[in-house]
C-alpha cells in the first residue's frame, strides 16, 4: 500500500458461517487483520481479465496442460506462440506424464491479443485446460508497451495477428 494512502471506512455484514471460514482462511494465509485479506481478494477480483477493457496493457500468464500426442498439436501451438511472440516474455515446458505436457506462457501486452491467443489455444483438439490469469495491469506506464500503440490493431488485424492454426 502507498505511503500514508487514505482509507475509507465501511461496515460488511456476513453470515456467521461465512466469516468463521473467512477468519479460518485469514488465519491460514497470514494476514494480520480481515482489512488487509478483504483488500487482496478484491484487488483479485479487478484484476479478472473478464473485469478488465480489451484494450488495456496487462502481463500474466497462459497455462496449459495439452496431449502432446494429438496430431499436430505441439505444431499448432508452437505456431500460435510464435505469431504472438511480441507479446510473449517466455515460455516453461514441463513433461507431466507421457501424454501430457504443462505450458506456462509470461505474456505481457494488450489484453484483447491475449484473449485472443488464449481462445485460439483453447480450441485446440487436444488442450485440456487453457487458462488466462492477469497478474498487472499497466495504465501508468504506457511506455513499456509504447510498440504495441504505434499500430492500428482493428479487430480485423488481430485476427491476422494471430492466425487460427487449427487446421484439419
Amino acid at each position: 500500500m502507498a505511503d500514508k494512502e487514505d482509507l475509507t471506512r465501511f461496515g460488511v455484514a456476513f453470515p456467521t458461517p461465512l466469516i468463521e471460514q473467512f477468519d479460518q482462511y485469514i488465519e491460514e494465509q497470514g494476514y494480520k487483520n480481515r482489512s488487509e485479506a478483504f483488500r487482496d481478494l478484491v484487488r483479485k477480483t479487478l484484476l479478472e481479465p473478464s473485469a478488465l477493457h480489451a484494450e488495456q496493457d496487462v502481463a500474466g500468464t497462459i497455462v496449459m496442460v495439452y496431449d502432446h500426442h494429438i496430431s499436430d498439436l505441439p505444431i499448432r501451438l508452437m505456431e500460435l506462440q510464435h505469431a504472438a511472440h511480441h507479446d510473449i516474455i517466455s515460455n516453461m515446458h514441463v513433461h507431466l506424464n507421457h501424454d501430457q505436457c504443462l505450458e506456462v506462457i509470461a505474456v505481457r501486452g494488450n489484453l484483447g491479443r491475449l484473449r485472443l491467443l488464449h481462445q485460439q489455444i483453447q480450441v485446440q483438439k487436444g488442450v485440456l485446460y487453457a487458462e488466462l490469469s492477469v497478474t498487472y495491469v499497466d495504465e501508468l506506464n504506457k511506455m513499456a508497451s509504447q510498440h504495441h500503440h504505434n499500430h492500428d490493431h482493428s479487430q480485423n488485424q488481430q485476427q491476422e495477428q494471430y492466425p487460427d492454426s487449427s487446421r484439419d
